[in-house]
């Protein structure tokens, strides 16, 4: 991979994270469709580098929030009744269980070859079967009052969050399906579900310096492995700072327009994108 792909990788990553389009499927799609350009598929190391440097924009963007969950860890580790009943502590609680079935099914994931997932047929049929479910959402969602949060909600919500495992589902597609189908106005399903990620995305860069550390420690006496141009450390950082850097503008223009341009646009483009990828897999 050269440069100029690692920061085509970190735009797509920074511009998709947070649109119900499938991040993952963005950035497995290049190297599927392009072999005529020797593009090589950059692997989940790559991608969880990518992931994690959206993970700094959405802290940055939600610093407010960030202080709010920090308060509500203290708050809920707390002996007082009273703190333990705050504000910052719900938010804090409903984000913790909405992260623990991901979480949870995550783990279990790690220790299983994914390559099969990577397919463009499975992307395929997920960009369009879940276009219809963010299209229903969103017309279920116009119809009920917003709820009061709850722990069952937020399970509800969390539980979604597991089918983002399929490439082509996208995390912050189901998620907010999720939340608008309970009745979550556009804005607060949008801000929900990105506040989601930090879990999930810090999860995620953790296991890639892990693995990335493995990977020096396996080789320090040995010639260093080349991705392109770059070691793996210096790809993934590469696309980590890269992918920062496009997140945080693509995280401000989303939640400046969602509320005025709602689901429909993305709706449209997955079922487009999906069915030309099955009439390029069919020719």
């Amino acid at each position: 991979m050269s440069l100029l792909y690692l920061i085509f990788l970190a735009i797509i990553q920074g511009i998709t994270e947070f649109l119900p389009i499938s991040s993952s499927a963005h950035l497995i799609l290049p190297a599927q469709l392009f072999e005529s350009l020797h593009l090589v598929d950059q692997g989940p190391l790559i991608d969880l580098m990518a992931h994690f440097g959206s993970l700094g924009a959405v802290v940055l963007y939600y610093r407010a929030d960030m202080r709010k969950l920090w308060r509500g860890g203290l708050d809920i580790a707390s002996l007082s009744t009273t703190r333990r009943q705050s504000e910052d502590a719900r938010l804090f609680l409903y984000l913790s269980i909405a992260s623990l079935p991901a979480l949870s099914l995550g783990v279990v994931l790690s220790q299983i070859e994914g390559a099969h997932l990577r397919s463009p047929w499975v992307i395929a049929y997920a960009m369009i079967g879940f276009a219809f479910i963010l299209w229903a959402s969103d017309v279920i969602g116009k119809r009920k009052i917003q709820p009061a949060f709850s722990p069952a909600l937020a399970l509800w919500i969390g539980a979604a969050q597991m089918l983002a495992f399929i490439p082509g589902t996208s995390r912050a597609g189901i998620t907010m399906s999720a939340a608008r189908m309970a009745g979550f106005g556009r804005a607060q399903a949008a801000r929900f579900s990105i506040l989601m990620a930090v879990p999930i995305l810090l999860a995620a860069g953790v296991l890639a310096f892990i693995q990335l550390w493995q990977t020096t420690l396996e080789e320090a006496h040995n010639t260093p492995k080349i991705i392109g141009a770059y070691d793996a450390w210096q790809a993934g950082l590469i696309v980590c700072g890269l992918s920062f850097v496009s997140s945080y503008i693509a995280v401000n223009l989303f939640m400046r327009f969602i509320e005025k341009i709602g689901f429909l646009p993305f709706v449209i483009y997955r079922v487009l994108l999906g069915s030309a990828l099955l009439v390029i897999l069919l020719a």
